[in-house]
């Protein structure tokens, strides 16, 4: 049968685009490249540790690389202005814990806003209580004696932090509330430069994370006190709660979290946080995490909208605690 000329010129012409429609880029799967995530603080600080740590677990049931970018400065502002600058692809992600998404929001002037410009995903680890640790040559022995001493000598006397308004410096704050003591801050470009000086003898005292604390505590380098916690750490048994040592109620612990840019889709949300919690459910995983103080948190906390929850709460508990203090970044 022969066709008609006008029909004959339309089958032509969509036979001719065929191969033009081969061509059209349709959307990949994501993902579909290696994804940077930026860690606010230099390499070896607790929440670079635990990061490291997570993204072991997460990259394979991705099937690409993460890679840590390390991206420090003003409290870890820079590395999150950085996340909430960027777009909401899914390539680039931001590790954050206590201090960055919640007591920097009250003491800098942010061009971000810590809790409606970004998108969370999981969180990553909660501590079950810091350490307060000193250095080796402080002549106390114990919490009670630490105090003694700080009481002693509040002329010379100092702490570690990590900045003005660090978790670090609020607890620091606390402590000398609650026991009376006054003494130095001094402020270092993250944990592990802290802890090297605290090693070092060159500071007095620090209250940290088991993540900085604990290999130290473990290998003699510097005394451990108190844990700032209602229970012991499994991972470190023989050392106190505060409630023991003599500092009832003295509690301080902190939690991290993955968030990405604001307007990253659901579905991509979505995967990285199937990814973050095939991380939680990987006994090497969780194994690393106990080594250092850490657990996953509780599956109902391990979920994009238990995070932001979480978030809120924490930061109606503490902003008007640091604005109360008139804590201001330098």
């Amino acid at each position: 049968m022969k066709l008609p000329r006008r029909a004959f010129l339309h089958l032509t012409a969509g036979a001719g685009a065929l191969p033009a429609l081969s061509r059209i880029a349709w959307p990949q799967p994501y993902p579909s490249r290696p994804i940077t995530m930026i860690v606010p603080f230099p390499a070896g600080g607790p929440l670079d540790t635990i990061a490291r740590i997570m993204v072991e677990g997460m990259r394979g049931w991705l099937g690409q690389p993460i890679i840590i970018e390390n991206v420090s400065g003003a409290g870890g502002t820079l590395g999150v202005g950085r996340v909430a600058r960027s777009a909401g692809d899914g390539y680039t992600l931001g590790a954050g814990f206590l201090g960055t998404h919640v007591i920097n929001g009250a003491i800098y002037a942010l061009q971000y806003d810590v809790l409606n410009d970004f998108e969370p995903v999981s969180r990553f680890a909660a501590s079950s209580g810091w350490l307060i640790v000193a250095k080796n040559s402080m002549p106390a022995t114990d919490l009670k004696g630490l105090i003694a001493w700080l009481k002693a000598n509040s002329d010379k006397a100092s702490q570690g932090t990590v900045g003005v308004g660090s978790p670090h410096h609020v607890a620091g704050l606390f402590f000398q509330k609650e026991t009376g003591t006054r003494f130095q801050f001094v402020p270092y470009r993250g944990a592990a430069a802290a802890m090297q000086d605290l090693v070092a003898g060159q500071i007095d005292m620090m209250i940290d994370s088991p993540t900085t604390t604990l290999p130290q505590v473990r290998a003699g380098t510097i005394k451990g006190h108190a844990v700032t916690a209602e229970s012991r750490l499994a991972v470190a048994p023989d050392i106190p709660t505060v409630d023991e040592a003599g500092l009832p109620g003295f509690y301080v612990s902190a939690w991290s979290a993955l968030w990405a840019p604001k307007g990253t889709p659901k579905n991509v949300i979505a995967k990285l946080n199937a990814a973050a919690v095939n991380a939680f459910n990987d006994p090497g995983v969780r194994q690393r995490l106990a080594d250092i103080g850490q657990e996953p948190p509780p599956p109902d906390q391990q979920t994009p909208e238990a995070l932001r929850s979480f978030q809120k709460a924490e930061i109606e508990k503490w902003w008007p605690i640091i604005k109360a203090a008139n804590i201001k970044a330098e």
